[in-house]
């Protein structure tokens, strides 16, 4: 990767621009802009986001932003209101408020003296997704985004619930941001440091039993999911995702739906810019946006707009590696999505002698009989252990493992040996005809590659929720023992199965630690079921992306190095299987400002693989500041089990300062289960 030292512009900045707001509340804002923006006005390009411009996210923030002043823009990463350096309260994500202050933010870089009065934004996550929820608004000043790993729904394609499945990192979420947001400003930055941070966490909300109590797509997660109204986004989006993520749905949603002009690049990364993301190759991301803001912004015909549609890394059969530095594979470049390449080629469930196997060839068909049962669907609570994360973050064993074990647990539907290459872009659908013994219940489908050994490698994965087989808004217990047609979408893919391989679709009623369990071991019966699959004839390489380079890093000192386990442990007495994860973060010394900082973390996800209601996950953090005689931290323990009725989520906040304690809050909330 190359490092740029220099530039068309010389860049200047400022730590601490002061950003006031209508209400009075002061956000801070760090922003590189060209020496003589004041001369020579230049467009603005905001990262605004709740995760510390001054130490959080800095190391990645000094890559990027610098790079785009020095090409002609003034970049500015702002602290959402209370987080980081700015002032006020954090109550949730996505809030009216939050996107509110947006605006105003907007208006106001448009109306500085060094700003041409055009205006961008971006972001990767919560960055990404409140500047298309932004860019849904339709502020005046806004006139492009610049969006990774984000997503159009926040309650089909986000962290709390999938397939209307309540996922296991709702928990683990709301345990990270009472973490996050339990730290004080800089005192190099805010004199009124202590008193704002007590404040901050009297006011510091428990998050994750108020996104577990909305369990249907309400009103709560329609505010803020652009899908509501796509034709409200005109704003021009450049929106990237990674196959290793898991927003891949994103990319193709927006580049279907969207009025204004959208251009959709999804690689085969985790949740990072794909400049610095794994698996490799990563691409010239900031050329890429540059790109698209020199078009938007400054008005430059580059063409940008005439770009493919939909480009995607076509992964190539490999080996399963939860810690894959590099994928295999090829950039396909589609001028439409939906693309008429794509041809959809059904597979319908059968049963074979010995089990249950997909037919012979896409044309196979198998008459039902009414009554009869294809498969029975009764996992054990404890499948799902190679899952990886939702979204993993880098190279420890964060990605999906070696799906034989979960398969061997599993349904399994085989399909023959194929001789020659299957290549396949977009999303397989699931049709079933089935049954379920109790009113709970959920199935999960994955998408494999069975390698000539056994191995198995998770092409894509999909779950329903069977309350939310109708209506996601209205969702229904099943009434057991009756017979239900229902269907739901794989996730988003690119792949090209290898000559000698097989495809395999694995159901399951369990998904542990990735999907919380039911309140009972169910037992699904599958009458029938087919399976869509989009077949792409492709032509092989067809873009070749720029390579990667970025600004100077951050000038640091490494004062502890950090260390990460990731274990799978099984109780040899109670038979309680585990997740255990230890990530010690280490410490580290700014050189620039003077700020150490260090994180650790731990998760627990244990389950009995026969009782659902053995679930349990507990996480810890710990945040370090200091700088000379001063010295904070934050301690945040979070548990979560489930009765047969309620979930009982439980957490505890403590901050210290120079070792004494000096805030405690504990929290025990329970949240009916209605449909989970």
């Amino acid at each position: 990767m190359a490092i740029r030292t220099e530039f068309p512009h010389q860049v200047v900045e400022t730590p601490d621009m002061g950003i006031v707001l209508s209400d009075g509340c002061r956000l801070s804002a760090r922003v590189w802009m060209p020496e003589d923006a004041a001369r020579n006005p230049v467009p603005a390009i905001l990262e605004y986001i709740p995760y510390r411009k001054r130490d959080g996210t800095l190391p990645r923030d000094e890559m990027m932003h610098p790079y785009f002043a020095g090409h002609g823009y003034a970049a500015v990463r702002v602290d959402m209101r209370g987080c980081g350096d700015s002032e006020g309260m954090i109550t949730d994500e996505y809030t009216e408020q939050e996107l509110r202050d947006a605006e105003e933010v907007i208006a106001w870089l448009a109306a500085q003296g060094w700003c041409s009065g055009s205006v961008g934004m971006m972001g990767k996550s919560w960055g990404g997704f409140n500047c298309l929820q932004t860019a849904f608004r339709q502020p005046p000043a806004l006139k492009a985004v610049v969006s990774v790993c984000s997503t159009t729904d926040r309650f089909a394609d986000d962290i709390h619930y999938k397939g209307g499945c309540l996922l296991g990192e709702n928990f683990g979420w709301g345990a990270v941001m009472l973490s996050y947001s339990s730290r004080p400003a800089d005192p190099a930055l805010r004199p009124d440091w202590r008193a704002d941070w007590l404040k901050r966490l009297e006011a510091e909300p428990w998050l994750a039993p108020r996104w577990a109590g909305h369990q249907p797509r309400d009103a709560y997660w329609k505010h803020g999911s652009v899908c509501e109204d796509y034709a409200r986004m005109t704003v021009p989006v450049q929106i990237w995702g990674g196959w290793a993520d898991n927003y891949m749905n994103t990319v193709a949603a927006l580049v279907a739906n969207c009025r204004g002009p959208v251009k959709g690049i999804v690689g085969p990364w985790v949740h990072q810019y794909p400049h610095t993301a794994v698996p490799g190759p990563q691409v010239g991301f900031l050329q890429e946006a540059l790109r698209w803001w020199d078009r938007w912004l400054k008005g430059i015909q580059n063409g940008a707009e005439d770009d493919p549609a939909y480009r995607v890394y076509q992964l190539d059969s490999e080996a399963p590696d939860a810690s894959a530095k590099h994928r295999a594979g090829r950039w396909v470049a589609e001028p439409a999505w939906p693309s008429p390449r794509v041809t959809r080629q059904t597979l319908h469930l059968v049963s074979a002698a010995g089990g249950p196997s997909a037919p012979r060839t896409p044309r196979g068909y198998l008459s039902h009989i009414e009554g009869e049962v294809l498969a029975e669907i009764a996992t054990p609570q404890h499948l799902g252990m190679q899952t990886g994360e939702f979204f993993p973050m880098g190279l420890n064993a964060e990605m999906p493992g070696d799906q034989a074990g979960d398969d061997a647990m599993s349904v399994c539907f085989d399909g023959e040996v194929v001789t020659e290459a299957l290549s396949l872009v977009g999303a397989a659908r699931l049709r079933l005809r089935l049954a379920s013994d109790k009113p709970l219940g959920f199935v999960v489908a994955r998408l494999c590659d069975v390698a000539p050994d056994g191995s198995s490698v998770r092409i894509a994965h999909g779950m329903l929720n069977l309350c939310h087989r109708d209506s996601r808004e209205t969702p229904a217990p099943m009434v057991p023992g009756q017979v239900v047609d229902v269907a739901f979408d794989i996730d988003q893919m690119a792949y090209r199965l290898a000559a000698g391989h097989r495809l395999r679709l694995a159901l399951s009623n369990s998904y542990w630690p990735f999907v919380w369990p039911s309140p009972e071991a169910g037992r699904l019966s599958v009458m029938a079921g087919s399976l869509d699959l989009p077949v792409h004839q492709g032509a092989g390489a067809e873009w070749v992306p720029p390579a990667p380079e970025h600004a100077s890093p951050w000038k640091h000192k490494v004062l502890r190095a950090g260390k990460t386990t990731r274990k799978i442990e099984t109780d040899l007495i109670t038979g309680t299987v585990s997740l255990v994860i230890r990530d010690d973060l280490g410490d580290a010394e700014n050189l620039t400002h003077g700020l150490q900082t260090g994180e650790t973390m731990s998760e627990l996800w244990e389950v009995h693989p026969e009782n659902p209601l053995s679930a349990r996950a507990v996480h810890t953090w710990e945040q370090r500041l200091s700088r000379g005689d001063w010295c904070v931290r934050t301690e945040a323990w979070a548990e979560m089990t489930a009765t047969p009725t309620h979930l009982r989520m439980k957490a505890r906040l403590r901050a210290f300062e120079s070792d004494k304690m000096v805030f405690e809050r504990d929290f025990d909330d329970h949240v009916a289960r209605k449909f989970v």
